[in-house]
């Protein structure tokens, strides 16, 4: 007989490196894995392949309203693009599920180039028919793109727009669209004014770029990803400054870290830049402890193609977030956001371990007399 009465693990989970972690369920680890990748990029402690099959085998134990809700949150508030048509794809597996596969497709395709780019997931595996569910939910996004959007993204890729359109027999939703539809069958669509396309076409640089900004043709994130080559090419700054003024929707915070380091004498620009748009959010109640983490995982780069480390990412929402709570203290005490994150870089740089120690024992016991006095406190690691 198996004697009860003894001791037993309480925590069979610990993490790669061998902490004790606890287990958590399906919904919650799904939705933990794919909010926090880049899809098919390696991660510190996984293979980015590891991480998209995880990914797959969770959604196929999920229920299906649960995964199409995360691909909204993933492409709405996370501002992801190939992780939710990663999930999506993998909800395509389900039977029964076409109605709701149409409905979040068509959802979470916002740019035209996601459309090729769902296809061509579709087929990684092997070249087979779509479902109807992806074959409604290609058409119905295939309708939301006028011809600028589908000029623009129009490339020679494995899975074209012509490909897409051919494969979901999409209906043209008035005489308008259907002109431009067979402009893109024929290939006669005109070439949409972008910065790439003027200088893929030879034109200079400087002159380009300040004719686009004075024009409002060049979104806030093209700014933010071209900084660098624009003060180069020797564009004006004061139109850079007017352009950043405005904002840049839908960027990430670590492309205003990377920016920042590019063009140091634009810093206060892109600083309004990148807190403008979180000024609508409400203040965090309480006391707020912000930790970084500045563990030798953080060198490592964000994707194969990236200059950006995940260090980079870390601070940039450091940076946002010690502007929201009611309460927040730091030492020294940052009057600029940019002044933060110069603060982690030196952390994470040069100074031994020991003195990384003492450091933290120093914030530690600071921390811990600050929540002491204050009224509530919220920790974010």
């Amino acid at each position: 007989m198996v004697k009860m009465n003894v001791w037993k693990r309480m925590f069979p989970v610990r993490t790669h490196e061998g902490a004790v972690a606890q287990r958590v369920d399906v919904k919650r680890e799904l939705r933990r894995t794919v909010l926090t990748c880049l899809l098919w990029e390696d991660a510190f402690y996984e293979k980015g392949n590891d991480i998209a099959k995880r990914i797959a085998e969770l959604v196929a134990q999920s229920k299906p309203e649960d995964v199409a809700a995360l691909a909204r949150e993933a492409r709405d508030k996370m501002q992801l693009r190939h992780a939710p048509l990663f999930v999506t794809r993998e909800l395509a597996r389900r039977k029964g599920a076409g109605p709701l596969v149409a409905e979040t497709l068509e959802h979470v395709i916002q740019r035209a180039d996601e459309l090729g780019e769902f296809v061509a997931l579709y087929w990684k595996q092997m070249k087979q028919p779509l479902s109807a569910g992806v074959k409604r939910g290609l058409a119905q996004a295939f309708r939301k793109f006028d011809a600028y959007q589908l000029a623009k993204y129009n490339r020679d890729s494995v899975v074209t727009l012509r490909d897409v359109l051919f494969l979901c027999h999409a209906k043209p939703k008035d005489a308008g669209q259907e002109a431009v539809w067979k402009k893109l069958v024929e290939n006669t669509l005109e070439p949409p004014d972008t910065w790439e396309v003027a200088l893929s076409a030879g034109k200079d640089k400087r002159e380009n770029f300040e004719r686009l900004l004075r024009e409002g043709k060049l979104g806030g994130l093209a700014v933010l990803r071209n900084l660098r080559l624009m003060l180069a090419s020797g564009v004006d700054p004061k139109l850079v400054r007017e352009r950043l003024e405005k904002g840049a929707a839908r960027a990430l915070p670590f492309r205003f870290v990377t920016a920042a380091r590019h063009a140091p004498k634009l810093e206060d620009a892109i600083e309004r830049a990148m807190l403008k748009g979180i000024a609508e959010l409400e203040k965090l109640p309480g006391s707020t402890g912000l930790v970084v983490d500045v563990s030798g995982s953080m060198d490592g780069k964000l994707s194969g193609k990236s200059e950006t480390t995940r260090m980079d990412v870390a601070a940039g929402l450091a940076i946002l977030l010690r502007e929201r709570p009611r309460s927040f203290q730091s030492r020294p005490s940052p009057i600029r956001a940019w002044s933060f994150l110069r603060g982690v870089d030196s952390r994470c740089g040069t100074p031994s371990w020991d003195r990384r120690r003492t450091r933290g024992r120093t914030s530690n016991a600071r921390w811990r007399s600050s929540t002491r006095s204050g009224s509530g406190a919220s920790s974010i690691a």
